[in-house]
């Protein structure tokens, strides 16, 4: 246990700060759930039927939207020392391969049904 005035003090400040990073780094982890649910999301409508596609580019379009938010988010959580440097540009890179993907799938569809018809 703390004796000394500013010992004290400092196990206060940390508590506080400990608090602030748990906030931070579970609006993180939602932020990226939300994109990742809405990528799955769109990928399992669009193989449930094929007039679901518009449905499933817009989820795609929306993760799109949300993309600069999460970008935002982890700069700074690595520039404050929240996250290391590498952790965020692995997580920056695999959120934005996911949706790049996904919009990659829209557009094979809509091509492959567009042939079908002609």
């Amino acid at each position: 246990m703390a004796i000394t005035k500013s010992a004290k003090k400092a196990i206060r400040v940390s508590e506080r700060k400990r608090i602030k990073n748990l906030l931070k780094m579970k609006k993180i982890k939602n932020l990226l759930k939300e994109v990742r649910n809405l990528v799955t999301q769109a990928s399992a409508k669009g193989e449930e039927k094929a007039s679901a596609s518009s449905t499933s580019q817009k989820k795609v379009e929306e993760a799109k939207k949300l993309l600069p938010q999460v970008y935002k988010i982890l700069d700074k959580a690595a520039k404050t020392g929240l996250m290391k440097r590498n952790t965020v540009a692995r997580k920056k890179a695999r959120i934005t391969k996911l949706i790049t993907r996904a919009a990659a799938k829209r557009g094979d569809e809509r091509s492959s049904s567009t042939k079908k018809v002609q």
